[in-house]
């Protein structure tokens, strides 16, 4: 009897899809039934070939070689999980085994996963595509009812081959060239520069920016705050301070004259359901999570709860065939805190419309919403509680009606002058009750306030007048919640660029892709070519530098816009693949030549004197996203040793994060005030205090401290440390 293979991205996503198809044979890296065989990937199990499996030559980086161009890309099996190629492999070849069904994740890179194992093992097998977005029980069965045929997915294999080829060709190509050039570790690559280009422009920006004094005047009355404003502009404040003082001289002594109440009845709607993006923003800017943080817990969210729906998408709509399966999903999260909010949608129709609703705007997949399958909320930990908390409260808020409110607004006359007064009463909480006035919105007006009964005509008598003064602000530095937005809409950056251009980047949504904006930040990270102060992004002198060595038009957001868009028509076979790597090995010639004939230096000056036990060369010092520690300059030699590491435990003095500097019984925290403390010392004052975190907990905190891993590292001990008052 014949048998297809379903190839999974990952052995948890394999194991679910094995029990809905009720493959319970265990065999080495597969599990069968009668009908089908699940196996699975790795993530990547082949990868594009390094430039020395084209030339040994390659071996050793030389100018001499560059630019390097091989005519057609090999792929080459990655060692480290070499085994379970192998063992993919096996299976694709059994006789028994009719067709390939691809079950990766469903997008472009899932699809270059499952596509180039195909191809490296050399299967020429029918194939068919999984196409799902969550991985409920449901949804694989609904899944494999629907099987697509895997050549209606082609055209976006391509696209991510063309994706990984422009990068292999640009990124290494343009990456030795300035690594031999100056002598030093610096790479470049078409997503990564663009992005650092941005932190250096809002530096400049920055540091360039003069504070200018405005000054506003107010008019004190009882329960009631009047605010000057402009009778030409309409603008509360002026920058002319003569100005302000002439009309306090004018109003001196006068009462207040009523002229005008105006009240109108005014809505506000939900915001949309999340994108990966804002999700990843608004983790950011409430809970202070990393984009790749934000990323890993959705994906155990989605992956090993199965609460929520895929995470890497960029829509922030669902189509109407979601429409009848909301109930289910409600009903889902009727638990705990969303009960009473859940109910009440649960017992009258659910309403839809197209501010959530929209065919025309799902692009791969939906936005991101709860699955039909039940939450248990006690299986989460503290950071799946929060991101689940978020995606659930904006799921059920788009379904709620919108909130309601009667603004008020008062004009006044102080002498010639005009005065205003705002303010709001509820008539309907609406999507507001499901946040239970806790909702974070960046953009809330605090200006209005409750107002007392006046009328038209009244005459109040001012108890007194102030001026009031403040300075500009300059731009904050970038957080990375609001260099995912710049990223995402980069027009800003564009200032020199043509209409058509912005036009473009705006279709193409900005630069990178929602599954690959956390990764750039981490690599720039990785890299030392940005660092963090708190929340805030700054660039390194190693970035700057940088950005004064890469060729001027890879550090535009206009030229990887464009190629994004390119990309983006290779997957709607609009454009051929071939022609956009003939374009890229072009730019790649152009970018070495200019990189060779350029006159610039490059100097570290973060050199020590201490040498690398290694090579014996001097180490650099940097800092990196969780401490600072000693680099070798030697690229080839790469040593590393940790100086020290940030905690979440906080000085006693002034309440900043601790650095834990040295190793072992040596060990010591230190902070930028002056205080330090030993470890052995920090142990026993936790042990006397009476707090939850014993001795052992914070020796396992500090070894998690040392772990350097992908996931979340924001544990459930860190934030006990982080709440405890040391």
């Amino acid at each position: 009897m014949s048998k297809s293979l379903v190839l999974a991205e990952k052995p948890s996503v394999a194991r679910d899809i094995a029990r809905v198809l009720n493959c319970n044979k265990k065999g080495n890296g597969f599990l069968e039934g009668e009908k089908y065989i699940v196996t699975w990937a790795l993530g990547h199990l082949v990868t594009l070939a390094d430039p020395e499996q084209y030339n040994k030559k390659y071996k050793t980086w030389s100018m001499e070689d560059l630019p390097m161009l091989p005519d057609n890309m090999k792929l080459e099996v990655i060692r480290q999980s070499s085994k379970q190629f192998y063992t993919v492999k096996e299976q694709m070849y059994r006789k028994d085994v009719n067709e390939i069904i691809i079950a990766t994740d469903a997008g472009r890179e899932g699809e270059l996963v499952a596509r180039w194992i195909i191809e490296k093992a050399n299967v020429k097998k029918p194939i068919k595509r999984l196409w799902i977005s969550s991985v409920t029980d449901k949804a694989i069965k609904d899944g494999f009812n629907k099987l697509k045929d895997g050549k209606a997915y082609e055209n976006l294999y391509h696209s991510a081959v063309a994706r990984a080829e422009a990068d292999w060709i640009v990124g290494i190509n343009a990456t030795r060239a300035l690594t031999v050039k100056y002598n030093a570790q610096l790479s470049c690559g078409r997503v990564q520069t663009p992005t650092l280009s941005m932190i250096a422009q809002r530096e400049e920006e920055i540091k360039k920016f003069v504070p200018k004094e405005y000054y506003g005047i107010t008019a004190n009355i009882k329960e009631l705050k009047l605010v000057w404003q402009d009778s030409n502009t309409k603008d509360i404040k002026t920058f002319d301070k003569a100005r302000t003082n002439k009309i306090l001289d004018s109003i001196k002594g006068q009462d207040a004259v009523i002229v005008d109440i105006e009240k109108s009845n005014k809505k506000s709607y939900a915001k949309g359901l999340y994108d990966l993006t804002e999700l990843q923003r608004d983790a950011n800017r409430i809970f202070g999570y990393s984009a790749k943080e934000t990323l890993s817990i959705m994906q155990r969210l989605y992956e090993n709860h199965k609460i929520l729906t895929y995470p890497r998408t960029d829509s922030k709509y669902i189509s109407d065939d979601l429409v009848d399966t909301l109930k289910d999903r409600i009903k889902a999260c009727n638990v705990g805190q969303y009960g009473r909010i859940a109910s009440k949608l649960l017992n009258s129709p659910i309403k839809t419309n197209k501010s959530f609703v929209d065919n025309s705007k799902v692009t791969d997949h939906h936005a991101i919403i709860p699955t039909e399958e039940r939450v248990l909320l006690s299986n989460l930990n503290d950071n799946e509680r929060k991101i689940y908390d978020l995606v659930v409260k904006r799921f059920l808020s788009v379904l709620y009606p919108p909130f309601e409110y009667e603004e008020t607004s008062i004009k006044a006359k102080i002498g010639n002058e005009n005065f205003i007064a705002k303010g709001k009463r509820v008539i309907s909480l609406g999507w507001k009750e499901v946040y239970e006035n806790n909702y974070y919105d960046e953009e809330e007006d605090n200006d209005e306030q409750n107002l007392p009964i006046i009328n038209k005509g009244d005459i109040l008598k001012v108890i007194s007048i102030v001026q009031t003064t403040g300075k500009t602000k300059p731009p904050a530095p970038f957080n990375e919640g609001t260099l995912l937005q710049a990223m995402e809409n980069p027009v800003r950056y564009m200032s020199d660029e043509s209409k058509t251009l912005k036009k473009i980047i705006g279709e193409t949504g900005g630069i990178g892709t929602v599954a690959t904006r956390a990764d750039i930040i981490e690599k720039l990270f990785n890299t030392f070519l940005i660092e963090k102060n708190g929340k805030d992004i700054f660039i390194t002198s190693k970035g700057k530098q940088l950005m004064e060595l890469v060729p001027e038009d890879l550090k535009s957001p206009a030229l990887t816009a464009e190629w994004e868009q390119k990309l983006s028509l290779i997957s709607q076979g609009k454009l051929n693949k071939n022609n956009f790597i003939k374009e890229m090995k072009e730019y790649s010639k152009t970018v070495v030549k200019e990189i060779k004939n350029s006159d610039e230096t490059f100097r570290h000056d973060n050199m020590t004197r201490n040498k690398c036990p290694e090579c014996g060369k001097f180490m650099l010092e940097v800092k990196g996203k969780k401490g600072k520690m000693y680099v070798c300059q030697d690229r080839e030699c790469g040593h590393r040793k940790n100086i020290s590491r940030e905690t979440n435990a906080r000085c006693p003095n002034c309440k900043k994060r601790l650095e834990l500097r040295g190793e072992g019984d040596s060990q010591i925290f230190t902070c930028q005030c002056g205080y330090r403390e030993k470890l052995s010392t920090f142990n026993e004052r936790k042990s006397k205090e009476k707090s939850n975190v014993s001795k052992k907990e914070v020796s396992n905190y500090l070894k998690q401290q040392n772990k350097n891993k992908n996931e979340s590292l924001n544990t459930d001990l860190a934030d006990a440390l982080s709440k405890l008052k040391f």
